[in-house]
């Protein structure tokens, strides 16, 4: 009983209470509670559609470690994700490490002190048309769905991000600089 409430109460927070805010979140930070001393950078985010039910109007942005960037597009972002975790794992043999397309000795390695030190994703909901969030929403409007499946150049935008490292590893989007 009191995980069903405790389920309930959380998927309230998710979807329900946003709604509620005077002004809503345009993003929501790919980890709870991102912190407001994370670094200010420009980066690459890859654009994609929510592969999730009830996605709507949601996009989600992803920013890979420069070294996977070359190995993963053209893949769909949960094959790019299991790359990442093979990559990262101490566990090679896990289930998530079979039939990734591409062997083992031919993935990249990743330096130390890299950023980010994952591939991470971040869900866009509640969109407005402020810090160029009307040029994402634009291209992804127009874009053809499919186009949207894969890992792709050819939907990236620049975004000026707040980075969170540590242990709640993720990032915030705070303007879309450019996109397709």
């Amino acid at each position: 009983m009191a995980n069903s409430v405790r389920a309930l109460l959380a998927l309230f927070l998710f979807f329900v209470a946003p709604g509620f805010a005077a002004t809503p979140s345009p993003a929501f930070a790919a980890v709870a509670g991102g912190q407001a001393d994370g670094i200010e950078m420009e980066q690459t985010l890859y654009v994609q559609a929510p592969d999730f039910p009830g996605g709507g109007d949601s996009i989600v942005l992803v920013w890979l470690p420069e070294p996977l960037e070359s190995t993963c597009l053209g893949r769909t972002m949960k094959e790019c994700f299991n790359i990442d975790y093979c990559i990262r794992t101490t566990n090679p043999k896990g289930p998530q490490c079979r039939n990734l397309g591409i062997p083992r000795a031919q993935l990249p390695r990743y330096p130390a002190n890299m950023q980010p030190r994952r591939a991470i994703s971040v869900v866009l909901r509640y969109l407005d048309n402020s810090h160029g969030y009307d040029k994402l929403k634009a291209f992804y409007k127009s874009a053809d769905p499919s186009s949207l499946s894969r890992l792709s150049s050819d939907a990236a935008i620049r975004a000026r991000i707040r980075y969170n490292s540590g242990s709640f590893e993720g990032f915030t989007v705070l303007e879309v600089v450019s996109a397709p």
